[in-house]
């Protein structure tokens, strides 16, 4: 059974992941339809579909160091923040990093930590 503060906190992790920047349109969308079923009889439709969402969308830290370091990264954000971002990403590496730890990574992992309290 899930108690209300678990779901008050699942619901503010929920709020950190579409507040994310970095969070894409899809994922957000998935996070938007699940707190808008909290409670009614798509909770767990939308429940599953958020959280096969965010582990799908969670960064492998070794992704982010090669994307940070091609041309589409350099294009995209260009040349000196691709570089900052690599480098960022082999500095949370070395420090045990699995995952990118952007706000969208780093608020999907921790839904997918918790799924066994979102899907009921």
């Amino acid at each position: 059974m899930r108690t209300e503060d678990r779901l008050n906190e699942i619901k503010a992790v929920v709020g950190e992941l579409i507040a994310a920047p970095s969070c894409c349109a899809e994922l957000k969308n998935l996070g938007q339809a699940y707190l808008d079923s909290v409670g009614t009889d798509k909770e767990a439709e939308a429940a599953k579909a958020l959280i096969a969402e965010a582990s799908e969308d969670i960064t492998p830290i070794d992704a982010l160091i090669a994307f940070a370091g091609s041309d589409r990264a350099k294009e995209k954000f260009g040349s000196d923040f691709a570089a900052t971002l690599e480098a960022h990403g082999k500095e949370i590496k070395a420090k045990g990093a699995v995952y990118c730890d952007c706000a969208a990574c780093a608020a999907a992992e921790k839904l997918v930590n918790m799924k066994d309290s979102i899907l009921l």
